[in-house]
């Protein structure tokens, strides 16, 4: 009798593992290099966190999706764009600080202030996920040296 185990030579089974959590990083140059990853994956999206947000013509989970670089950083932390973590905030807020939209930083020195910083430096005209992901890695070796 043939166990499901034993299989001719030269055959393979194809097993799908769909329990495993990837590793969650804890710190902010572990985050930044997640979601570094996650663009690469993913792209950049302009305009809102997700693309489709409202679910009108997508299907696929938000976390798979082009999203602007905020989602990326939820994503990376959590693997939802849309759930705030303290990492994630203390990352987007690290992030604001290092970058200019228009010559100018963040407007204020909250949460929101930071987000709203980050998606209008994501939508700037020519902005690709190239682009996000050069800033993302040198943000990484930024917050190691502060730390």
């Amino acid at each position: 009798m043939t166990q499901p185990i034993d299989l001719p030579a030269g055959w393979q089974r194809t097993i799908r593992v769909t329990d495993i959590a990837p590793p969650q990083p804890t710190t902010l140059a572990g985050v930044y290099r997640a979601a570094a990853r996650v663009m690469a994956t993913n792209h950049l999206h302009q305009g809102d966190m997700v693309a489709d947000a409202f679910d009108r013509v997508l299907t696929t989970p938000h976390a798979t999706r082009p999203m602007c670089v905020t989602g990326a950083i939820r994503t990376a932390v959590s693997g939802d764009p849309h759930t705030e973590t303290p990492l994630a905030s203390l990352a987007i807020r690290f992030l604001a600080d290092r970058l200019l939209v228009d010559g100018c930083g963040p407007y204020g020195d909250d949460d929101m202030a930071a987000e709203f910083h980050l998606a209008s430096w994501c939508d700037v005209v020519g902005r690709t996920t190239e682009s996000v992901c050069a800033v993302l890695y040198p943000a990484a070796d930024a917050s190691e040296v502060s730390a």
